[in-house]
């Protein structure tokens, strides 16, 4: 598969990555030229990822972001202005032609990989999705999933590309947890996997009005995903996470990535030069 010109392989994994919520113009400019600089350093397939809305905020005081038609605006600017392609989050089925206008990859959050309208939506759009398994579900349960975003592209013509990402599963009631072998599952698919490093490491509702995190737990939870073989890795940065205005706790320092993503190169190509290809 190819994605954006460049070829999707284990071997060199692409990287979704931005701040998790639009909160200015500015910051999101900032974080974006940053990531471009790496794309261009490392030779790396960059995507721009940060939600206009975060609709599942812990606390409906929290901030949400910037709103649709404004945080499309910013999207819009960061992808003119840097060259990257953009990715944003859709919330319902209405949404989707909008956002399809503007952004060059869409996602679906975790919480709504079972609502059947949106992932039909985002099948039909014509663009890459990234769709997220949902905390509460097996690996086994994302084969229907993608079953109807195929089908829909299929009704609309279309040949769908879909990459399926997992962030963890609950555990008890405030944590995640990792089961490796779902990486492995989630290839009866047929679709390129994504690893969510950052939200894998999210600690719903343990600051009481919002979620906390452990991102010292983020590079070995990477460093094993790409060591088995994904295809792509999720990994929310901020330039100062203790000030972030969403999942700052789970966040990378954006000052760290740099030597963080050569670490993971790394891994990813000595596993490819063991396994002597692609593995299946």
């Amino acid at each position: 598969m190819m994605l954006f010109g460049r070829p999707v392989t284990r071997s060199r994994p692409f990287l979704i990555s931005g701040p998790c919520v639009i909160e200015s113009e500015a910051l999101c400019l900032r974080v974006a030229e940053h990531l471009r600089r790496l794309s261009d350093e490392l030779g790396l397939q960059i995507i721009f990822k940060a939600s206009f809305d975060k609709a599942n905020r812990t606390s409906g005081s929290s901030f949400r972001g910037l709103g649709m038609e404004q945080g499309l605006e910013v999207l819009a600017k960061v992808r003119a202005e840097t060259g990257l392609p953009v990715l944003t989050d859709v919330h319902s089925a209405e949404q989707v032609a909008r956002v399809a206008e503007v952004a060059d990859v869409l996602q679906t959050p975790a919480f709504l990989a079972r609502q059947t309208d949106l992932i039909a939506a985002v099948g039909a759009s014509g663009r890459p999705a990234n769709i997220k398994k949902a905390q509460f579900m097996a690996p086994e349960d994302m084969g229907a999933v993608i079953g109807k975003a195929n089908q829909a592209a299929s009704d609309a013509g279309l040949a769908g590309q879909f990459f399926v990402c997992e962030r963890g599963s609950s555990f008890g009631y405030r944590d995640l947890i990792v089961d490796m072998r779902s990486l492995v599952v989630l290839r009866e698919t047929g679709c390129p996997i994504v690893f969510d490093a950052t939200h894998s490491v999210q600690q719903p509702g343990a600051l009481g009005d919002r979620s906390g995190g452990r991102r010292e737990y983020v590079e070995p939870l990477a460093r094993a995903a790409v060591a088995i073989g994904v295809e792509g890795l999720f990994m929310e940065t901020h330039p100062n996470p203790d000030q972030a205005l969403s999942d700052g706790p789970n966040a990378v320092p954006l000052g760290q990535m740099g030597d963080l993503l050569k670490r993971l190169l790394a891994i990813a190509s000595c596993s490819h030069e063991q396994a002597g290809h692609d593995r299946p």
